[in-house]
C-alpha cells in the first residue's frame, strides 16, 4: 500500500506521495496512469513525488508524473500544493523562502496560511526554447492566431471573443499536436474581462481541459503584456477553478500567487 495526500490549487488536483525517507514507488509512470484515472483510480491531474533535494543547498525536490505516465518539467499549481504539504509536514517553514528543485530549474516559494507564492522564471518567447519549429512564435495554426511561450513547459495562447462558446476538447488537440511543436504544447483560450483575463486550458499530458494551470496562467499574463493588452506588472488571471495573481519584477521574472488546499489523506491497495 502507498500512502498519499490529495491536494489542489484552484481545482488543479494532485496526489502527493511523500518519498522523503527514500522509499519510492516502484513504477511511478504506471502509478500515475492508474491512480489519476477518475473512474478506476483516485483521480487527479498528476502525481507529485516529494523527495529530498539533490543539491543540499535547496529544500525540496518535486517530481511530477502526469496521467499519461509522462514526466512534466514544471507545474506551478503542483509546486504550490507540494510546498503547502511540506510546510504542514515540517519539511519547510511557513513564511520562509523554500527552494524547490524541478526539471525546469530551482523555483523559490513562500507559504502563508493556505496561499503560496511561487517564482516561475522568466517566460521565453524564443522559438528554440518553446520549442517550436519556426522563426517566429506568433502565427496562425488551425485557424487560430496563437502566441507560443515557454513558462517552464510549452504553451500557446490565443485570444477569443466568446470564451464560453469555445469547444476546448475539439479545438485544442490539433494545436497541441501541431507539427510546429516537436514536444507538443498546452493550449490556452483567453478572453479579456474588465481588469482580468479569463482562461480555459487544455493540458498536455492530461490530454483534457483542467480547472486551472499555473504555467498557463503565467503564459496568459506574459502574452497579454507582450501583445499590449495590459501594461500592468500585476495581472489577474481567472481560471475555471479560481483566481491566480501573476506579478513581474524588473527582470521580467514571473511570480504566481494563489491558494493551495490539502483535501484528504488515503492509501492505495
Amino acid at each position: 500500500m502507498t500512502e498519499f495526500t490529495k491536494a489542489h490549487g484552484n481545482g488543479n488536483d494532485f496526489l502527493i506521495i511523500d518519498e522523503w525517507e527514500g522509499e519510492r514507488v516502484h513504477d511511478p509512470s504506471g502509478f500515475a496512469e492508474k491512480y489519476c484515472d477518475r473512474r478506476f483510480g483516485v483521480g487527479g491531474d498528476g502525481v507529485l513525488f516529494l523527495r529530498r533535494p539533490e543539491d543540499a543547498s535547496n529544500d525540496l525536490r518535486m517530481v511530477l508524473l502526469q496521467p499519461d505516465g509522462g514526466e512534466a518539467e514544471m507545474c506551478g499549481n503542483g509546486a504550490r500544493c507540494l510546498v503547502r504539504y511540506a510546510v504542514e509536514e515540517g519539511y519547510a517553514q511557513e513564511g520562509e523562502e523554500v527552494h524547490v528543485e524541478t526539471l525546469a530549474g530551482v523555483r523559490e516559494a513562500v507559504c502563508r496560511d493556505d496561499e503560496v507564492r511561487v517564482e516561475m522564471g522568466v517566460p521565453s518567447f524564443d522559438a528554440d526554447n518553446v520549442p517550436a519549429r519556426s522563426d517566429i512564435v506568433e502565427e496562425v495554426i488551425e485557424g487560430l492566431e496563437v502566441t507560443a511561450v515557454n513558462t517552464g513547459v510549452p504553451h500557446v495562447v490565443t485570444f477569443v471573443e466568446n470564451l464560453d462558446g469555445v469547444n476546448v476538447e475539439e479545438a485544442a488537440p490539433p494545436v497541441r499536436h501541431a507539427d510546429v511543436f516537436p514536444e507538443g504544447a498546452n493550449v490556452n483560450f483567453v478572453e479579456k474581462e474588465d481588469d482580468a483575463f479569463r482562461v480555459r486550458t487544455f493540458e498536455r499530458g492530461v490530454e483534457s481541459e483542467t480547472l486551472a494551470c499555473g504555467t498557463g496562467a503565467v503564459a496568459v499574463a506574459a502574452v497579454a503584456r507582450r501583445l499590449g493588452k495590459t501594461d500592468e506588472d500585476e495581472v489577474r488571471v481567472k481560471t475555471r477553478g479560481g483566481l491566480l495573481t501573476i506579478t513581474f519584477d524588473e527582470e521580467e521574472t514571473a511570480y504566481m500567487r494563489g491558494s493551495a488546499v490539502l483535501v484528504y489523506e488515503g492509501e492505495t491497495l
